[in-house]
């Protein structure tokens, strides 16, 4: 299970968050481990049945207001079980203050208390986004990430088949790189987003040439440092009696980290422009997503033509047979 300290989430979001330390500074050493954050409402009536005590605390208006209500012997029982439950620190939100006994009670436990200027609303959004992104479901995988008229197209194969070609060519058409060879899948808000699996640069491994340097060589418009994945393009090579799709009314799907994307299985052969087919199933992703299915449409008008043609021959026969009873 992933976790952090409560220092590096001080140290890493005090600036964006308008962060302060309450408490001394050891309170720090405690560690999150959960994306999600609790208002303790209920908890600070004394009620710990389903209290979640792993996550991060929020206290906004009305959890002060409530503890500045409370007569000093309740205030202290309900504060020191709250407390005592190994929560990782208590977070106070529009830069209120709370009772100075609370502060001595964190010193004491060991909690810390943080405060923030921003209000209750923006901060647990801001606070949501940054632990979903720390503690995202992820997993590495040797794929190219291109990002081709707004879609993410993640290009797999064997080594050797060609998929860093085939994104060069599209980077040199105008499209932009997200990462070769390595990419890392992340399942962040109900989406699939790829990212770089390294840290150092848009480079491309080309087999003759070398590394080249995306960014440098086509500039940072031609760059991006993550994208939602929203199709595969699995690069296979070309086999005579392999069944192909053809039509595209078969639709298949990959799974990564519980996302099904659709997948196609394109075999590669020479002299195929690979990366125009990656261009035209990236526009007919986007006509499928404004209702348009160009299968579907070509399906119908084939149904269409032989109903057509069918009836016509019915008459033909029926005006045959007509003619041949008079």
């Amino acid at each position: 299970m992933k976790e952090i300290t409560v220092s590096d989430f001080f140290d890493a979001k005090k600036k964006d968050l308008a962060l302060s330390l309450v408490t001394e500074p050891e309170t720090l050493a405690k560690k999150i481990n959960s994306p999600h954050v609790n208002r303790p409402g209920l908890a600070l009536a004394g009620y710990l049945e389903v209290f979640s005590a792993e996550r991060i605390q929020v206290f906004g208006e009305t959890e002060i207001h409530y503890l500045q209500s409370l007569p000093e012997d309740d205030l202290v029982s309900r504060m020191r079980d709250l407390l005592q439950t190994e929560i990782p620190c208590i977070l106070v939100t529009k830069g209120l203050t709370l009772p100075p006994v609370v502060e001595y009670l964190a010193n004491d436990l060991n909690v810390a208390l943080l405060s923030s200027r921003l209000s209750t609303i923006n901060l647990i959004q801001h606070l949501t986004r940054y632990l979903q992104d720390i503690f995202a479901l992820e997993k590495t995988i040797h794929a190219t990430l291109v990002d081709v008229f707004g879609q993410g197209i993640l290009i797999t194969g064997k080594s050797g088949i060609g998929k860093s070609e085939c994104a060069l060519d599209l980077v040199h058409r105008g499209h932009s790189l997200v990462g070769d060879d390595l990419i890392t899948l992340r399942y962040i808000d109900d989406q699939l987003i790829g990212k770089p699996g390294r840290d150092f640069g848009h480079f491309m491994e080309i087999r003759g040439v070398g590394f080249v340097n995306v960014e440098r060589m086509f500039g940072i418009e031609r760059t991006r440092r993550f994208k939602t994945i929203n199709m595969q393009m699995e690069l296979m090579p070309w086999q005579e009696n392999m069944d192909y799709e053809r039509i595209g009314l078969a639709n298949s799907y990959a799974e990564h980290l519980g996302v099904k994307i659709p997948i196609i299985y394109l075999p590669v052969s020479p002299g195929k422009n690979v990366s125009v087919i990656v261009e035209v199933a990236a526009m007919n992703m986007i006509l499928k997503g404004a209702g348009y299915d160009a299968a579907e449409d070509f399906n119908r008008k084939v149904h269409d033509e032989i109903r057509k043609k069918t009836m016509q021959k019915k008459m033909e026969d029926d005006a045959q047979e007509s003619d041949n009873n008079e």
